[in-house]
């Protein structure tokens, strides 16, 4: 077992394995901490992570068996001590590691009497037992036991279908999931609005992984989930400025002032302050921010003088001209086509 003094960052996030044992060859643990984190961030790492962890990584582990003299699942063979059943049952706790893709082939063929381990398994090169003490059966006589296996690599929790036995080969439970359990929780400190957060997680994996490696892997399967949205933000981003300058039409609030003027010479535009509009309160704040304050400081800015202004968008001036034209009282003869 290793474990560490817990010292943590206090000012650039980090993370560190504070404790790692191998309880057996079939149970592994770790306890890591990420710190220092803003008042709820811990928890959203934490329940992303977990649910990655137990859901996200891939396992390998027999998905299928066959044999000549299996007559059904529930059947037993003569000069062997367990049912087909428990056999089955036997091989679907095997561990096993291996960096192969989709579905491959093993095989198990012993002569009794003798008893039937993990280590009898005939694996393709780059498949590794983890345990080869595992148990599987008990020959009582000299028989000969042949079985066919199917190796899969996948993830998740797979149930097999009820009836699917093809060519005498049946279906196994498939457990593809090296992390039987994770936990996390959260240390708070500081005082006031300036708490910071400290994150503990724990991982139990079942040897086929180290927590250190299982928690690299669900890592980065959450990263390799989001990394679409930022190459639709980066290939978007230079249509998206074209089209702007492209499909938007130049204009400027002063050719509107003159019409505006002429429609309403009873309402002095100076004293239209610009909270009587329907304004959102982004768009509000950012014309107040610039010296805007009636309806005439923004009718006397053009399109370019808008734009100048911090966080104002094109999206920003179609709300303004759409206020403009619902308002009757402050009505503007636009052009048909807007932007």
């Amino acid at each position: 077992m290793v474990r560490e003094k817990v010292t943590i960052s206090t000012r650039t996030l980090e993370w560190k394995c504070i404790e790692s044992r191998a309880d057996s060859k079939r149970l592994y643990y770790g306890r890591f901490i990420l710190s220092p984190l803003m008042k709820g961030q811990a928890d959203t790492i934490g329940i992303a992570l977990r649910r990655a962890l137990l859901g996200e990584i891939e396992g390998t582990c027999i998905t299928r068996a066959k044999s000549e003299k299996i007559a059904h699942e529930f059947s037993t063979i003569g000069g062997i001590q367990e049912s087909v059943h428990e056999i089955l049952m036997n091989l679907k706790e095997i561990v096993l590691r291996s960096n192969l893709y989709g579905t491959h082939d093993a095989s198990i063929c012993v002569k009794g009497p003798r008893y039937v381990t993990a280590q009898d398994i005939i694996l393709p090169t780059s498949v590794k037992i983890i345990d080869n003490t595992q148990y599987i059966a008990s020959l009582t006589e000299p028989i000969d036991l042949c079985i066919g296996l199917k190796i899969e690599k996948n993830r998740g929790y797979r149930i097999k279908p009820l009836n699917n036995f093809q060519d005498g080969s049946y279906p196994i439970d498939a457990v593809l999931m090296p992390v039987r359990n994770a936990n996390h929780n959260v240390h708070s400190y500081g005082n006031g609005n300036e708490k910071q957060e400290i994150l503990f997680f724990e991982i139990w994996t079942n040897g086929s992984l180290t927590p250190k490696e299982a928690l690299h892997e669900a890592s980065r399967n959450l990263i390799d989930l989001f990394l679409p949205f930022l190459h639709t933000e980066k290939e978007n981003l230079h249509l998206k400025k074209n089209q702007h300058k492209v499909t938007l039409p130049l204009f400027t609030f002063h050719d509107r002032l003159a019409k505006l003027k002429k429609n309403q010479k009873e309402i002095p535009l100076k004293y239209i302050f610009i909270d009587q509009l329907k304004l959102t309160p982004k768009i509000y704040n950012c014309l107040k921010r610039s010296n805007i304050h009636t309806l005439a400081d923004l009718l006397n800015r053009n399109q370019e003088d808008l734009m100048k202004i911090k966080n104002f968008r094109i999206e920003d001036i179609k709300h303004i001209l759409g206020i403009l034209e619902i308002e009757k009282h402050f009505a503007i003869d636009l052009p048909q086509n807007r932007f």
